[in-house]
């Protein structure tokens, strides 16, 4: 198994804001005008982005939320668990992972609008992973929960919110 440092370095991952390193690899050069998206996107956006993601054990993806759908792609290390909160309130837990026998999936969508965050599972190391969006990713586009509001929202996932939060 290759390390942490092994794929910074070969990837050429950088510090994420989030936590863990990332990089974009792609941001397609053909673009949805404004007036061919759904009115909850401002500007033009890309057809999709693409990036690497390298979360480690002292890291985690916190809760946040897209405008777009984002699909995860497991790569290599270890399993991610990825929490999201689905537009009913149910706290919906998934494994991204390539051991389909311990129900790990090597896709994951997250809806659009929703909640959601990702750690690597308890007692490993890192997990190397991608993710795609369409229309692309915008900073614009992007949400990071505040603690107290999303705790008042769902104060039946208060602990969890807690761990996956800053």
């Amino acid at each position: 198994m290759r390390t942490i440092q092994y794929w910074v370095d070969h990837l050429r991952l950088k510090p994420h804001p989030e936590g863990g390193y990332f990089r974009e690899t792609y941001r397609s050069d053909e673009v949805y005008g404004k007036e061919t998206l759904p009115g909850r996107y401002d500007a033009p956006r890309s057809c999709y982005t693409a990036i690497y993601f390298l979360i480690t054990a002292n890291s985690f993806s916190a809760f946040h939320r897209l405008k777009s759908d984002e699909i995860w792609h497991f790569y290599d290390g270890d399993s991610l668990e990825l929490i999201r909160i689905d537009d009913s309130g149910k706290l919906v837990e998934q494994v991204l992972g390539n051991d389909p026998e311990k129900g790990e999936n090597l896709q994951i969508r997250m809806p659009r609008g929703q909640w959601f965050a990702a750690r690597v599972k308890p007692d490993h190391e890192f997990s190397l992973v991608g993710c795609t969006v369409a229309p692309g990713f915008e900073f614009a586009d992007f949400e990071l929960a505040d603690t107290a509001k999303l705790k008042k929202q769902f104060p039946e996932h208060g602990e969890i919110i807690d761990e996956l939060t800053r």
